[in-house]
């Protein structure tokens, strides 16, 4: 993987991003790594962490941003919430709209973009959902907080289940078993550009294209929502992933990627909830 800065604007960051990922989607919804039909037979892939640390969920409502394909979404349906899933890839909308009418037909997924989401849905939320690998496709974190604050009920929290800020800095092309530094933590003015890489079940079906992706800190995050007016309940940090980030990972029967044991701990995800206040600020 390469990267090099690039110089444009924003808005046409997001182009090329919506416009690639109008290509990949239908590609991972046909590996083996989504496996759309075996879905549609049963399982959830909520994982037990996730599930605990959101809670029940029956009968309340949910808005899964960058929900993707539909999978956690109705994953969640299945758990027994009222599903609303939003992707700004019409592909992935319509696929997982189709998905849905064999899970859960309630669900509805609608095609926008999260940080304009205001401007085509209405209505509030008792759960606003979103995870693995979501914030680094945004270019400002205060106005994806403050939508995420416009959608929530009185009462409502956000759970949040994502790549480290930290992790980030990792080089990832290395093959040696070990952590070599590559990227600031503090991000950069503009995106990294990153080439595309295949879907692993569909090695031959490449993209000649690039990602581009924003560094968002900590700090940034924690900050946006205050900001925002959320109250921050818990935010955890794990030393494993959901994915296999470095080559030499290893996994674990729970199926979260863990550096080995010959190399020290640190956070490559994390959780966090933050919660609307139920009534008016105190003064």
């Amino acid at each position: 993987m390469t990267a090099a800065n690039a110089s444009r604007d924003p808005g046409r960051y997001i182009a090329d991003n919506h416009r690639l990922w109008q290509q990949w989607v239908p590609l991972k919804a046909a590996s083996d790594d989504y496996d759309l039909d075996g879905f549609r037979r049963g399982g959830n892939r909520m994982r037990p962490l996730e599930r605990e640390e959101m809670g029940p969920v029956d009968g309340r409502s949910l808005l899964h941003l960058q929900s993707h394909v539909g999978l956690d979404t109705l994953s969640w349906a299945r758990l027994g919430a009222r599903v609303t899933g939003v992707d700004f890839s019409s592909h992935a909308v319509e696929i997982a709209t189709g998905l849905a009418a064999d899970v859960a037909p309630d669900a509805r997924f609608v095609e926008a973009d999260v940080l304009t989401l205001p401007d085509v849905l209405t209505g509030s939320y008792d759960i606003v959902y979103t995870s693995n690998g979501v914030l680094g496709w945004l270019p400002d974190l205060r106005t994806w907080a403050r939508v995420v604050a416009h959608f929530l009920a009185p009462g409502g929290f956000l759970y949040l289940f994502e790549f480290h800020p930290s992790a980030w800095m990792l080089d990832t092309d290395t093959e040696d078993p070990e952590l070599r530094l590559r990227y600031s933590y503090f991000g950069e003015p503009t995106p990294l550009s990153f080439e595309y890489r295949s879907p692993t079940s569909v090695p031959e079906a490449r993209i000649p294209d690039v990602e581009y992706v924003w560094g968002h800190t900590m700090g940034d995050l924690v900050t946006a929502l205050a900001d925002a007016g959320l109250r921050v309940d818990f935010l955890h940090e794990w030393p494993f992933v959901g994915w296999r980030l470095l080559p030499f990972m290893e996994r674990d029967p729970d199926g979260w990627w863990r550096l080995p044991d010959t190399l020290p701990a640190m956070p490559l995800s994390f959780s966090l909830r933050a919660s609307k206040p139920a009534g008016p600020a105190r003064p």
